[in-house]
């Protein structure tokens, strides 16, 4: 039917007409009272009784309901009255000596006759290679967390120090440097290498020691593989040093990546710089530098060249290697810059023209 308006007024658009839509069944389950009909209802769940009680009317719709929450809840045994609800220890630990299976005597109510046996237990408990064992292992943990390394590189560094640990080689040597030196190699056997630099910033080892410790542990590795290698399981998985130990060096390919996400640089050029540096280990520029050396002197390369330009001070800074010294390196890179330069990089956006002449 046709609308009939008045002088200015504006004609209200046709009713859109609603589409049909498919029938979707309702799987939303409510518990409504069906003596209040409250909605939405009002109603409180006693996790005691495993009830669940109407607040208005007080008439109960469930009875023996399973409650699926955590049946205790603790934290490092700061309860009230020092109840700890744990009704059960920890996992045996693989890397523990003993069948770890032993009952210890608590303080119970603070009394002296309490504190005697639990000092007594103490003195006489054959245990105590454990306790240095997981005391070491704590210091493992908390250095790979703060380096960010997988359970993998912690679980392989706890697996070194336990047999370096039984060994009397070690006998009488710094605890923080077999630590650091296990760390290193953990972290180079599974791919996540660490300078003697970074280890010294994260222990506070001198780089000398931790080079030394290195050496020892390193000899230590192969003759014990050489004369048969013992394999651990540990998480389910067989750890990082089951295979035979072999000496290696860093490549600078494999430190390219992590500096350039400290630079901020993107995939395309962290890609180049690790190619790079594949490519110059092949040519063999740069042979008998530092591995550290040769990375940042890649990573300055393929900044420019792939005009995301990084200056030497800011490489330095993430490569802890000097400016000078990145020059330097970089100079000798460029003289071999036809050999090294793929055309395939320079289809991507590289120009040879945004590299700097060294001076």
């Amino acid at each position: 039917m046709a609308q009939v308006l008045s002088p200015g007024a504006i004609p209200e658009p046709d009713p859109v007409p609603i589409a049909p839509q498919e029938w979707e069944e309702n799987l939303n389950i409510r518990l409504i009272c069906p003596e209040c009909r409250e909605d939405p209802p009002n109603l409180f769940e006693d996790s005691q009784s495993g009830d669940t009680v109407c607040e208005s009317c007080g008439i109960v719709l469930g009875q023996r309901g399973i409650d699926l929450r955590a049946e205790w809840r603790t934290f490092a045994n700061d309860d009230q009255g020092n109840d700890d609800p744990s009704r059960v220890g920890d996992a045996p630990n693989p890397l523990l000596g003993g069948n770890q299976l032993e009952t210890n005597i608590a303080f119970g109510d603070g009394s002296l006759r309490s504190k005697e046996l639990h000092r007594a237990q103490n003195k006489s408990g054959d245990n105590k290679s454990n306790k240095g064992l997981l005391q070491a292992f704590k210091q493992i943990g908390a250095h790979c967390d703060a380096f960010s390394l997988p359970a993998i590189v912690a679980d392989a560094a706890k697996h070194i120090y336990k047999d370096a640990d039984e060994s009397k080689l070690f006998k009488g040597k710094s605890q923080d440097a077999l630590i650091a030196g296990c760390i290193f190699i953990a972290c180079r056997r599974n791919q996540f290498p660490r300078t003697f630099r970074e280890i010294f910033e994260l222990t506070k080892v001198p780089k000398k020691e931790i080079g030394r410790t290195f050496k020892l542990l390193e000899g230590f590795l192969l003759k014990r593989d050489k004369n048969g290698g013992r394999t651990s399981m540990v998480g389910g998985g067989v750890i990082g040093l089951n295979e035979t130990y072999v000496t290696a060096t860093t490549n600078p390919s494999e430190l390219c990546s992590r500096f350039c996400s400290i630079l901020g640089l993107d995939q395309r050029c962290t890609n180049v710089a690790i190619d790079l540096a594949s490519r110059m280990s092949t040519v063999g520029a740069l042979a008998g530098r530092s591995p550290l050396s040769g990375a940042a002197a890649c990573i300055y390369m393929a900044s420019y060249l792939m005009g995301q330009a990084r200056t030497p001070k800011q490489i330095s800074e993430a490569a802890k290697v000097s400016d000078s010294t990145i020059r330097n390196a970089y100079k000798s890179l460029y003289n071999e810059l036809e050999t090294l330069i793929l055309p395939e990089w320079l289809e991507k956006g590289g120009k040879l023209d945004n590299l700097p002449k060294p001076s």
